[in-house]
């Protein structure tokens, strides 16, 4: 058993290969027009198994598999557990992990990096996990994104296998205790019905063991014997939570082990979910061509370099007034990949010759830190069309009076070098479309 580059690590990019070339180039036929409704919760939903990973495992090949989510799977837990749970039951097989996982992000940033970060290293099954982090979008921009991660993996390679599961959060119970699935999982689940791509919905067995009293959702202190603590915040789980999680996936895949055969994928990209799907989604680094003097490459040894850019890439930074950044693409949407943090300036955007009123800053509340953020630069654009965009720094640092409130002396702290500048970092432009530099 080993890792990949990846695996165990928070940050992980190369540059980027564009998916244009592995597309299917004739246009998908369209299903009927789906309309969202609350699916009914099930622990497992085999539909076409996992044939073609179960197949290889069992011959003791060399299988990878990626993991595709949020903080939740970030953590040393389900993660790390069900690939050593893989690598005990099947002793002959070399099993490799992907960490292809971000705490705070989505499904909507997942379709952009789903190559990078776990599709260029081959996986044979991908698990995505995105149904707490995407708990607030509408139903159509799940199907949106999720398609399209669906889509950009079977294109790449149509025998990788897809698992979608459904981790619990407080509040989720609602549903659950009434039979259905949440928002999010009900509408990830017709994408999945469509597809014939399994899940496993570990939220309905963390409810059952809640109703039948030998779990509590949420505490901050250590619960009597008997009963599994399963988190202190009511979203990520501790140890034990994370067991039965990973039980569950070991459960699942003996009930597949037996009706799953293998498949060639590629026949299911005939007939599309949503006629917007974002297959189109891609990271493209930003290049020195694209920017004015004033910015520079941060080096191999540098520390926001050590942190981010094996999961960003190359880094540019700048903090000089008037700096810019320009680049044009042909699509319907942009954003840049970049890092918000204490000393974070802000960005006049233009897109196609009109300036939005207000710059944008780089900075939040949480900036007590540096972090993976996006800047929408542009949306619901033309897709035929190609459009320019700019950002230019601005020569103000934005107020930090946001973030005082987490400060022990806000007054003093405030006035330190840690919280001065105007500084942008930058890494890549996320475009629902193709860059034409």
């Amino acid at each position: 058993m080993k890792s990949s580059p990846a695996s165990g690590l928070w940050m992980l990019f190369l540059p980027c290969v564009s998916l244009a070339m592995v597309f299917p180039s004739e246009p998908s036929v369209l299903a009927a027009a789906p309309e969202f409704a609350p699916v009914k919760a099930e622990l497992v939903r085999p539909r076409d198994g996992l044939g073609n990973v179960l197949r290889k495992l069992q011959d003791g090949q060399p299988v990878k598999i990626a993991y595709l989510g949020g903080s939740i799977t970030a953590a040393a837990g389900w993660r790390i557990k069900t690939r050593e749970w893989f690598a005990r039951e099947f002793p002959q097989a070399e099993v490799e992990e992907i960490h292809a996982a971000i705490g705070g992000t989505g499904s909507d940033l997942g379709v952009f990096r789903v190559e990078r970060d776990a599709l260029r290293h081959r996986p044979d099954l991908l698990f995505v996990e995105f149904a707490v982090n995407d708990g607030g979008a509408p139903p159509e921009r799940i199907w949106q994104a999720m398609e399209g991660i669906v889509r950009q993996t079977w294109a790449a390679n149509a025998q990788t296998d897809i698992c979608f599961v459904y981790t619990y959060r407080v509040g989720y119970e609602t549903d659950l205790e009434q039979g259905d699935c949440p928002r999010a999982a009900s509408a990830m689940e017709m994408l999945a019905d469509h597809y014939g791509i399994p899940s496993i919905n570990f939220a309905v067995k963390v409810v059952a063991l809640q109703q039948a009293g030998t779990l509590v959702y949420k505490s901050d202190e250590p619960t009597a014997e008997g009963i599994v603590h399963f988190s202190k915040d009511g979203v990520h789980p501790l140890d034990a939570g994370h067991q039965i999680y990973a039980d569950l996936v070991a459960d699942a895949v003996h009930q597949m082990v037996g009706s799953s055969q293998p498949l060639d994928h590629a026949s299911k990209l005939e007939t599309a979910f949503v006629d917007n799907h974002w297959q189109a989604a891609k990271m493209v680094p930003v290049s020195a061509n694209m920017l004015s003097p004033g910015w520079k490459q941060l080096p191999a040894d540098d520390r926001l370099s050590k942190s981010f850019a094996n999961r960003m890439g190359e880094l540019w930074e700048t903090s000089q007034p008037g700096s810019r950044l320009t680049f044009k693409f042909r699509g319907s949407s942009a954003k840049l990949y970049d890092l918000l943090g204490p000393d974070g300036g802000q960005v006049i955007i233009t897109v196609d010759g009109q300036q939005r009123d207000k710059p944008v800053r780089r900075f939040d509340s949480y900036c007590t830190y540096h972090r993976i953020a996006t800047l929408s630069l542009a949306d619901g654009l033309d897709p035929e069309a190609i459009h320019t965009v700019s950002i230019e720094i601005h020569p103000e640092q934005p107020d930090r009076q946001s973030v005082a409130f987490r400060l022990e002396n806000p007054a003093e702290e405030l006035k330190s070098a840690k919280y001065q500048g105007t500084n942008i970092r930058v890494s890549q432009i996320l475009v629902l479309g193709d860059v034409i530099e």
